[in-house]
């Protein structure tokens, strides 16, 4: 658009940059749903094995096995959070080197230790009281469980110390004036302010762990893409069978994605929303 004032030519900012941009990215996008659409894809299996049990069964176990790994590592990461910042220097420097190692250590190689742990200790009790055969207890099950619930367990203490942090060292001194102890003060007055800041690192976590699931499929466990692999080495329709599993991985993080949105606004009611530019 050309428009005239007081004698002066507006001309509109061309923004080549931006339209060439725009071209390249439908370009790209039309050439991926080209090469799905006529790749060697059989889309009929596809529908097929989307709700054949197996994979329902892999479903469920990818989701209760997230739940219960974040759990596990919530748990632990406000533990070792607390401890962390207490003025104790045993429980602190305990706390960090639980963060050091375990954030160190990949979560694939976790899984395996924790599987083949029976090959370390193979017996697991109290000498005189009661043992277990390490390889009957450590399960698939178990084994996925503490490698993900425990590494989640670091990464998390990290996040609930920032929120501990966030909040003004006044109102600890406030509440101790008052007689809280420390439980009451953390579960009444600090905890609810650092949720605005865990809460949205936390919701990435969760949906990272759901994700991660997928390394349990080395031991065994029967989650969704063990449950997709064991199908496709049957009839052989890998990539029909490894697109009903990212299928179900996109359904499960979508609906994810609107509960953590809907829990940010929550705890973060009354604060300002930062201007639009």
């Amino acid at each position: 658009m050309i428009a005239e004032s007081d004698n002066l030519i507006i001309v509109p900012r061309r923004h080549f940059g931006r339209i060439v941009g725009a071209a390249i990215v439908c370009l790209a996008l039309a050439a991926i749903v080209r090469a799905f659409a006529v790749g060697q894809i059989e889309w009929s299996y596809v529908a097929e094995f989307l709700t054949v049990e197996a994979i329902m069964k892999g479903l469920v176990n990818t989701i209760v096995m997230a739940i219960l790994a974040m759990f596990l590592g919530v748990t632990l990461g406000v533990v070792f959070a607390i401890m962390r910042l207490s003025a104790n220097p045993v429980l602190s420097k305990t706390a960090v080197g639980y963060i050091w190692f375990f954030r160190a250590v990949p979560a694939l190689l976790q899984l395996l230790l924790w599987f083949n742990l029976a090959l370390i200790f193979p017996t697991i009790g109290i000498p005189g009281l009661f043992s277990f055969k390490t390889v009957e207890v450590m399960t698939p099950f178990v084994a996925a469980l503490l490698g993900l619930g425990i590494q989640q367990g670091a990464f998390t203490a990290e996040v609930v110390r920032a929120g501990l942090l966030s909040v003004d060292n006044g109102q600890y001194e406030a509440a101790q004036t008052l007689g809280m102890t420390r439980l009451k003060l953390l579960r009444r007055i600090i905890m609810p302010q650092a949720m605005r800041v865990i809460v949205p690192p936390i919701g990435n976590e969760f949906i990272g762990m759901v994700k991660l699931t997928s390394l349990a499929s080395v031991i065994q466990f029967a989650e969704i893409l063990h449950s997709a692999q064991n199908i496709y080495y049957a009839n052989s329709r890998v990539i029909e069978l490894l697109i009903v599993a990212a299928i179900w991985y996109v359904i499960v993080v979508t609906v994810l994605s609107l509960i953590q949105g809907r829990t940010e606004a929550y705890y973060a009611r009354g604060v300002a929303a930062p201007a639009r530019r």
